[in-house]
């Protein structure tokens, strides 16, 4: 008897949450609750490779961040350490770059780490919800996203978002967690599904935002399936480019 077709994921599925209105509201809450040391556990649960990931993503894109005229969307921006990285990676352009998240506290965070910037180079904040932007259509240049698209309570709903929100010609980055193959899988594995948890667990003081993590990463779709459903979301072009041993990757779609 042959198996069913495994059914497609819609989006990420906290414990509890049923419907994407209740998914949308439990990753709000664990975000929230783990925002004052975000940013500390995620240098440290990945020794600091975040930060390379961060900056060879805005990198890909360093000729859009350098036009002078250049609108720049990041989501899920949390305290904003993509944003800041794109931020950088403009140089002296004048380039437009706004960070957008939906949980409160963190964007707080991402401000306050703002303020030593000057007012012209500072990014701008907006709190909102990526599958709802209240933003014009065809008005970035650039969407991007770390480690937040992977969150969201409908994954295609969001790639429409990301696509309506881009100009024509526009491009979407969208950087996240993979589950590498072979020897390294396994360790990685072990070291998502065992260790993280607990370090997370222990540091935060919060248990279910790292016990949720492991289980959505593994979750979501592999590459092969982001890719073919940014394609069918209405992007001409679409790649994925796999980050240390494909632990995490950097997706790119054309508009």
């Amino acid at each position: 008897m042959s198996k069913s077709p495994k059914p497609a994921v819609v989006g990420a599925a906290p414990a509890g949450a049923e419907n994407v209105q209740a998914v949308s509201r439990a990753v709000r809450d664990m975000f929230t609750s783990v925002a004052p040391r975000y940013d500390l556990l995620n240098h440290v649960l990945s020794c600091s490779v975040d930060r390379r990931w961060w900056r060879r993503a805005a990198g890909r894109f360093a000729e859009t961040l350098r036009k002078p005229d250049a609108k720049v969307l990041d989501l899920c921006c949390g305290t904003g350490d993509m944003t800041f990285a794109l931020r950088r990676e403009a140089g002296n352009s004048t380039a437009r770059i706004v960070g957008a998240d939906f949980s409160h506290a963190m964007l707080d965070r991402a401000r306050l780490k703002s303020l030593p910037q000057t007012e012209a180079s500072r990014p701008g904040w907006v709190e909102a919800d990526a599958l709802y932007l209240p933003l014009a259509s065809g008005c970035f240049d650039l969407v991007t996203t770390a480690f937040g698209f992977r969150n969201l309570a409908d994954y295609d709903a969001g790639l429409r978002e990301i696509l309506r929100v881009l100009k024509p010609g526009g491009e979407c980055g969208i950087l996240d967690f993979c589950e590498p193959k072979g020897a390294i899988g396994v360790g990685y594995r072990f070291y998502f599904k065992h260790v993280l948890p607990r370090v997370g667990t222990l540091i935060s003081g919060v248990r279910g935002p790292y016990s949720y993590l492991p289980d959505s990463v593994a979750r979501f779709p592999e590459p092969l399936e982001m890719l073919e459903r940014m394609k069918a979301a209405g992007f001409r072009e679409a790649n994925w480019t796999p980050y240390t041993f494909g632990i995490a990757g950097l997706y790119w779609g054309k508009k």
